[in-house]
Order: structure tokens, then sequence, then C-alpha cells
């Protein structure tokens, strides 16, 4: 039997994606993304550089009572300074201290970088990257080299660039990451350069590509093809400037299509949830056409598309969506066509077929809810709810006994507005109040806070997107508006809509369908575990 090629994973999230505009990490934030990697099955997980800051100091400490069942730790930090003896390198102690099984050290190849930047003759730039592997292998680690701005360094002096190499493998380097730090470079450069590596130089190939030509992933590919067997990434591609090569991508493209090991073949279908997961962490919305995991990724809106996907899949999908923990969109739109309305039905009842009576019946009141100004496309989950209720599957979970709403104009400090409202369930009644930043948000916080008491499941939600829009701009103030709610657990993503002339009660139908089609899923998930 035939081993299956293994590449090696190193998630660079919590370094890397630190580094992010608009990421801020806590340790906590910090310990859930390990918990995720580590579950996904990972080869290793940059955790950071202990030397930097209080918080990662802090976050290595607490590392240390974290048992991993898949991953190795990585510890993150440069070569000693120029002229100075390793040992007594405050950060050279300072990765020691972390006490992680692995380091990454980065070191200049670049000739330009060692001399302008570092300010350091050549032959001291190699000897910096000697004598700081040499000593993490005589403590036992295991030594993974960055060479920084290896492809640059490589163009501008190629000799020099492989001596770097060199000297890195002979000093004990388990594993050499050619860098594209600047992320300039082009896939046919990368595999030609890679090619030329592993031809010289005797030891493990990585590869650590940036975004900013949009072409890390591709360049990615490229250096495995040509031989690379250690990628490194971050989760969903946030990082500095334009990011890092995109692991969510690049692990289902290994995997799948080039069948190569990079994470346990039964954590493939986990890596939406984890996409997801992370994306939640960050306090980030997942970008909703990233490939493989991205909400839009297998979502079809042309009737013709819509067709061929329903007589064989493989006609607009290059995968199972379900493969990846993905799952098949048809989008309600104008361009979809009947049999994309019966087919979204039948997700729900699939006794419905196009010439039921129920189907027309469905169909004639999304005519109807669409002449009000309803758009569902991208809205699928009160879809869902409209169908449910047309079929008589649904069963409101709350009534609203009534809401009051007061704001503050002008608003002096503190939040604009707050509600006050009463909610009944199975008999039951709660008076909630609370404050927000406009009368909406306080209407959310105030239903959410009353709702919890009776299912606390709704802690976790919340919403990660809301849009207006006026449909009928002629009628000026008393024209109707649409507004899109997008809410998240977590786990899953859903969008509801709601249309009034009143953008409250709107935003209130939204609301209501955003809480409604939790706690139906929420239910449906317990009726599943008790059969």
């Amino acid at each position: 039997m035939l081993m299956q090629p293994r590449v090696d994973i190193l998630d660079s999230t919590l370094r890397d994606g630190a580094q992010a505009e608009g990421i801020s990490f806590s340790v906590e934030d910090k310990l859930k993304i390990v918990e995720a990697l580590d579950d996904l099955g990972v080869a290793y997980i940059e955790a950071g550089n202990p030397g930097s800051n209080p918080k990662d100091l802090e976050f290595f400490n607490r590392l240390r009572t974290v048992t991993l069942k898949n991953a190795k730790l990585v510890a993150f930090g440069s070569t000693r300074r120029r002229d100075t003896v390793t040992e007594e390198d405050n950060n050279i102690v300072a990765l020691l201290n972390a006490d992680t099984p692995a380091v990454s050290i980065f070191g200049k190849c670049w000739d330009f970088h060692a001399t302008q930047i570092l300010q350091t003759s050549l032959e001291e730039n190699l000897r910096m990257i000697a004598d700081t592997i040499s000593f993490f292998k005589s403590k036992g680690k295991e030594v993974i080299f960055d060479a920084e701005h290896f492809f640059d360094g490589y163009k501008n002096n190629a000799a020099y660039a492989l001596q770097a190499l060199q000297t890195a493998s002979e000093a004990g380097a388990d594993c050499l990451a050619l860098c594209d730090t600047n992320g300039g470079c082009f896939p046919s450069e990368i595999y030609e350069i890679v090619k030329v590596v592993t031809a010289q130089i005797d030891a493990k190939i990585g590869i650590h590509t940036h975004n900013d030509s949009g072409l890390a992933v591709a360049n990615s590919i490229m250096a495995v093809e040509a031989g690379a067997t250690h990628i490194q990434g971050t989760y969903t591609g946030f990082g500095e400037r334009c990011g890092n090569a995109n692991l969510s991508t690049l692990i289902p493209n290994l995997q799948l299509k080039r069948d190569m090991r990079c994470i346990p073949a039964e954590q493939v279908k986990n890596l939406t949830y984890t996409a997801r997961k992370i994306s939640e962490i960050a306090n980030l919305n997942l970008y909703k056409r990233d490939p493989y995991v991205g909400n839009s990724a297998f979502a079809h809106k042309g009737g013709m598309h819509i067709d061929g996907v329903c007589k064989a899949a493989s006609s607009f999908e290059h995968i199972d969506p379900t493969l990846v923990g993905n799952k098949r969109r048809f989008l309600m739109s104008e361009v979809a066509g009947r049999k994309t309305l019966v087919e979204k039905i039948r997700e729900i009842d699939p006794t419905i077929d196009k010439n039921s009576p129920e189907a027309e019946q469905i169909i004639e009141r999304l005519k109807e809810m669409e002449h009000q100004g309803y758009q569902f496309e991208g809205a699928e989950s009160t879809f869902e709810l409209i169908v449910r209720k047309q079929l008589g599957k649904y069963k409101p979970f709350f009534e609203l006994e009534k809401f009051q709403l007061m704001t503050e104009q002008p608003k002096l400090s503190g939040p604009s507005a707050s509600a006050l409202i009463k909610v009944t369930v199975d008999g039951k009644s709660e008076i909630t109040a609370a404050e927000g930043d406009g009368p909406v948000h306080a209407l959310d916080r105030a239903l959410r806070k009353a709702l919890e008491v009776f299912y606390p499941e709704l802690s976790q939600v919340h919403l990660t997107d809301f849009k207006v829009r006026v449909i009928d701009s002629n009628r000026a103030t008393a024209a109707k508006v649409r507004v899109l709610i997008e809410s998240t657990d977590g786990e899953s993503v859903w969008t509801t809509v709601g249309v009034s002339t009143d953008i409250i009660e709107a935003s209130w139908i939204a609301l209501v369908d955003s809480i409604e089609y939790k706690l139906l899923k929420e239910l449906e998930k317990k009726i599943k575990v008790y059969l």
C-alpha cells in the first residue's frame, strides 16, 4: 500500500494573523484558537513571540497547562542580534523560556536586508543564523528556519541566499521555510526557485507566502509541486497588509485534489466550522466568497445552474460541499425560476413536487410578499420559515405582548435609546429592559435578554450585519424599507429579512425571524439526538 504524501501545516494565525489591521486577540481568544486548530489537526501552531509583550508572556505561561492532541506549539523569534553572545540575548532567552517543543527562527537571506536593515556584514549575518540554530538544537528543540525575504534575496544574489539556507541546514535546522515576505512573486518564479533549492539543499523545505499580489495560495501550491513539504499560512488568510496564504483554501486543495495529507481525513469536514469559529473569535465576518468555506462557495442563482446541479451536482460544483462541512444553497431571485423554489421547498418537505397544491400555494404567497418588497436572495432563513408556516410545520417559540421604545435626542453621553419588552413563552411572561446605541440595538438587546430566561442557547447569538434598503424612494419619508439582518452563533450564519414603511417594524420582523430560526435549528438538533 502506497503511503499518502504528507504536507505539514504550520498555522500562524496567532502570530502573522495577529498582525492584521483590526485584529486584537485577548489571551482567552488565543487559547480558544489553539484549541480549534488542534482539533482540526494541523501539525504546528505558531503561538507568537514570547518576548514581544506582556500579553504574549501571559499567553505562553497559560499554554504550559494546555495538552494538545495533534499539534506542536511553536515559539517565534529572530536570530541573535549582531555582535552578541547567543545565550545572553534577551529574545533568545525568552524563546527558550517559552518551553515549546519547537521554535521558529527567522533570519535574513537577502544581502540588502543584512547590510542595510540589520546594518551588519554578510559574514556576521551567517554567524547569527548558525549560532542561534545550533543553540536551540543543543537544548533539544525542533527548529524551523524562516528564510525571510528568501525569494527577493535569491533574485538579487542567489549565491548568498542559498548560502544562508546551507548555513541553517548545517547548523541543524529541521525545516527551511522559504518566505515570500513582500508577497510579490509569481507562481512560476516560486516553482523554479524551489526546484533549485530542493536540488541543492539536502533538507526539508517549506513555504511561507504573503498575498500582496493575490497569489499566496497559488504560490504555496506551486512550491509543493516543486518539492516543499511544509506550508505556513493563516486560517482564513488574514495577516499583515493583504494577509497570508489562506489555509482554509490550501488544505482542501491539496488534500482533496492532490491526495496529500494535511490534516486527519476525518477532520476535513470541519474546515468550514473552524473557519467560522476562528472568524468569530477574531470578530471578523468570514468572507462570503472564500473558496470551500464561504457562505457563497456553493450558492447557485442562475436557473440553468440550479437545473444542472439538481440533475448532476458535478455539473456546476467542483466538489461535494459536505466534504468540507459546507452546504449547497439555491438563491431566491428573479433569475432562479420555479424549479428552484420547488427544490427549496423539498428541502423542508421531500414529499412536495412541482404539481403539489402546497407548492402552488407557497409560490403564490412568496409572489405576494415579493410584491410587498421582500427579497429572499441571501435571506433563505426567512424563506424557510415562510414555507414551514404555509405547510403547518411551524409553531412560534414566543409571543410578543408589547414593547416600548424611548430615544434621547440629542444624545449627551452613553446609549441613545432604551427598550422595554414583554414576551410570553408557554404561558409564562418576562418583562425586560435594555439600553442600546439606537432603538433597533436597544430592542435587540431587550428581546434577547428576555428570551434567554427561557432559551439560554440564545446567549451565543449576535448580529454580524444590518442592512437597510429603501424600496420606493419616490414616497420620501413614507417609503418602504427592507431590512436584512445577518446573525451567527459562532458555528453557522443565517440571514433574515423584514419589510415595512416603519424601519423599527421592519427590523423587528427580521430580528424575530432570526431568533425563531435559531431556536428551530436547536429543536431539530435535539430531535435528531432523541431519534
